[in-house]
């Protein structure tokens, strides 16, 4: 499968039908603080505008609500991916992408056949609290090699100006939050960033 270069992540459905119609290609709803209710309304409402731009969802965790909403893509911790149900991810036909820091959890993470690999964080990042130290563009070179043919996503403290680094250390998709979200002007930054990915596009 092939990721669009753009992979925005934000923790509402109002942030997504605020950025999606801009031509966003590719979002992650990730709320971590929700009951049932909120995060399944939350969830609808986004695939809905997913659904009507031409975007691809994922939905971040929440694997369970993902198959009674009826979405196609769910991405994964390493903390919920141990507890997750993998069979019943598949059986729902969903595609499945996880997140990595080290060599264990990429070994972790291969073994479930995912469709695509996070790495992170590469720079710092405020958006969470990590263990682990900025891993660097070089690790985004070691992590595709071992990785093949799956796409490698590349997340942590990604801002326009380190975006070329990323692709060219062969990252497929650069997940990016605050670039986005802290912007004085999110609409002009998602524009920019579109502009920016488009050479990778194709």
């Amino acid at each position: 499968m092939k990721l669009d270069p753009f992979y925005l992540i934000v923790d509402s459905a109002s942030w997504i039908s605020r950025l999606v119609p801009l031509g966003v290609k590719l979002v992650q709803l990730r709320i971590k603080d929700a009951d049932g209710d909120l995060l399944r309304s939350q969830i609808a409402w986004s695939k809905a505008i997913c659904a009507e731009y031409g975007c691809q969802l994922i939905v971040n965790d929440h694997w369970k609500l993902a198959i009674e909403t009826g979405c196609d893509f769910v991405h994964l911790g390493q903390e919920d991916l141990a507890i997750a149900d993998i069979n019943a991810i598949r059986n729902a036909g969903l595609r499945l992408g996880v997140s990595t820091h080290d060599g264990a959890e990429l070994d972790t993470a291969l073994a479930v056949e995912p469709d695509y690999i996070a790495l992170g964080p590469v720079f710092s990042t405020t958006t969470k609290e990590l263990k682990w130290a900025p891993q660097g563009l070089e690790k985004i070179s070691g992590w595709k090699q071992q990785i093949g043919g799956l796409p490698l996503v590349a997340i942590g403290g990604i801002s326009l100006e380190r975006l070329p680094g990323i692709f060219e250390n062969g990252a497929d998709s650069a997940a990016v939050i605050s670039d986005i979200t802290n912007s004085q002007d999110p609409e002009t930054r998602v524009g920019d960033w579109i502009s920016a990915t488009a050479s990778w596009r194709n």
